[in-house]
């Protein structure tokens, strides 16, 4: 199985976005260093400068060639199904088919579900009508919106291959949503052995249901400096303990810093315990530097076999 090294894009303030990023200037850096594909997360509002998943990935679509697109994940809950659909369709249909749909539920958390006149309650339904639904709308199938015998339908055109969906979220429900709707599982927050064993929960699910299991995949939140020994994590291990509430502890086994080899020896204890695609979060306004050093990182993987496995 060949390893897929993405990046994400700098879209907040919290991880190096600026109001003078150039996204597809920065888009095609990561192209031309040689990373697979480019990924934003989704928020309405966020409590600090976020910007929108969709024109991020148009952008970022129409400045490259060949790197793939990547929600990492998109919320469909905060909004109508067709329109979600919409926007989907039209970034596979501008990027060429580059699309790499990752899906989540959220936290539920904040002021955007109110703001989307959403109840928090209601997005973990909300996502799996929404998935339901994809398919036929993407293929320009009559598809209805809603739960009623006669209830209403559309028809989306263009009609466009449907993307490789990607389910983010690490509890049983996620796992299940992965292998009902998923070709991969896009894990988050994760330490190489929980991982593991997400991953071998997904595959019994996949094996009760007769289907085969879906890849697995992982989003890393990582520093790397030029030199070795550089304490690159503690800064990410202090922004992930305030961010998301963990202690300490478990913040400093999920953040990623260092040299270029000491960061790969890290992915691959990721690689081994079942990532195919793993996504690099970078920190710092340094976004093409990181870039540059997370295409060393990847080569070093390559390099060490990590990629045929």
């Amino acid at each position: 199985m060949t390893l897929h090294v993405g990046v994400q894009l700098p879209v907040n303030s919290a991880r190096g976005y600026a109001d003078d990023v150039d996204i597809a200037r920065v888009a095609r850096h990561a192209e031309e260093v040689g990373l697979e594909s480019v990924w934003t997360g989704d928020h309405l509002s966020a409590g600090f400068p976020v910007l929108d998943s969709s024109l991020v990935l148009a952008t970022a679509a129409v400045a490259t060639r060949r790197i793939r697109v990547g929600y990492g994940v998109m919320l469909p809950a905060l909004r109508p199904r067709a329109w979600a659909a919409k926007q989907i369709g039209t970034l596979q249909h501008l990027s060429g088919g580059r699309v790499l749909l990752g899906v989540g539920v959220g936290s539920g958390a904040g002021e955007e579900w109110a703001a989307a006149g959403v109840s928090p309650t209601e997005r973990g339904r909300r996502t799996d009508r929404f998935l339901q639904a994809l398919p036929g709308l993407l293929a320009g199938r009559p598809t209805a919106l809603t739960d009623a015998p006669q209830g209403a339908q559309v028809t989306l055109t263009p009609r466009v291959p449907m993307p490789e969906v990607w389910i983010g979220g690490g509890a049983e429900a996620a796992l299940r949503r992965t292998v009902a709707h998923g070709r991969g599982w896009l894990a988050a927050m994760k330490t190489p052995g929980q991982l593991a064993q997400g991953a071998a929960r997904l595959a019994g699910l996949a094996a009760e249901g007769g289907v085969p299991a879906p890849r697995t995949g992982i989003l890393v939140f990582t520093r790397v400096s030029e030199r070795a020994g550089t304490d690159a994590a503690a800064e990410i291990a202090g922004y992930l303990a305030t961010a998301y509430g963990i202690d300490r502890e478990r913040a400093a086994a999920l953040a990623l810093g260092g040299g270029p080899r000491q960061v790969a020896e890290r992915l691959r204890e990721y690689a081994d315990a079942g990532a195919g695609t793993i996504v690099l979060v970078p920190f710092g306004a340094d976004t093409r530097q990181q870039y540059d050093l997370f295409a060393q990182v990847r080569s070093l993987l390559l390099d060490e076999g990590v990629a045929a496995r």
